[in-house]
């Protein structure tokens, strides 16, 4: 039985309490923290595999605690699966922006939820997709470790959040091929991941930004989607 360590930073009792339950019925081990500070006293205490983070906290709000945990080099590797009642994009492509991984939209349904927890630990626990090998890709100046889940740029190691790595990998696997944005999604996290396009286009904005010059391969196809650029 997995025994994966999840911290829940809500501060509604009723929801931390029906989150725990669920997540302990799957056999996972579960903290719970009632704000932000609590919650980045915790993740300090004790790293956990997965964070759910509510977005609407006292004090520290949710984006501050997402913000802090991604700019710690200790904790920005922690995948992060936001909680928002507000359902807004704004709020929504912000958490993103941050690093955030995920996001489900109050009220959820508890296996959504689950499904989302499990389907995160998965991706991080076996990198290959589609039963292939996690042999390295080498495209251009960019080569991309699946196994180690590592990107370098003319060698030099490149930090990307979970997602950022992942919609890489998906893109560079395929040079050449053309896919939507809801093909990278389904790709990345499932097709039962609630997202809008604008999300998509933060993950490449943010993707282009840090491979810097290396970030002309992946290319907008106007009215489609994008494709990683096959030769110069």
């Amino acid at each position: 039985m997995a025994r994966e360590h999840i911290l829940v930073v809500e501060d509604e009792a009723d929801i931390r309490e029906l989150v725990r339950l669920n997540l302990e019925r799957e056999g996972y081990a579960v903290h719970q923290a009632r704000s932000g500070e609590e919650g980045l006293q915790a993740v300090r205490l004790r790293k956990p595999d997965v964070i759910l983070l509510d977005l609407m906290l006292p004090e520290i709000d949710g984006l501050e605690v997402c913000r802090r945990l991604k700019n710690d080099v200790d904790c920005r590797h922690i995948p992060v699966i936001m909680l928002t009642a507000k359902g807004e994009e704004a709020d929504i492509v912000a958490g993103l922006e941050l690093g955030a991984d995920d996001y489900v939209t109050k009220p959820f349904s508890t296996r959504v939820l689950v499904a989302r927890v499990r389907a995160l630990l998965r991706r991080r626990a076996t990198p290959e997709e589609e039963g292939q090998s996690a042999a390295p890709i080498q495209l251009h100046n960019l080569l991309i470790h699946p196994g180690r889940r590592e990107v370098l740029v003319d060698g030099k190691a490149v930090d990307l959040t979970h997602t950022e790595f992942e919609v890489l990998r998906f893109l560079a696997r395929r040079p050449g091929w053309v896919f939507t944005r809801y093909q990278i999604v389904d790709a990345v996290h499932g097709t039962d991941y609630a997202v809008t396009e604008r999300s998509v286009d933060v993950q490449i904005v943010g993707l282009r930004k840090k491979l810097g010059a290396a970030g002309k391969y992946i290319n907008t196809v106007r009215g489609v989607g994008y494709r990683f650029q096959e030769q110069e």
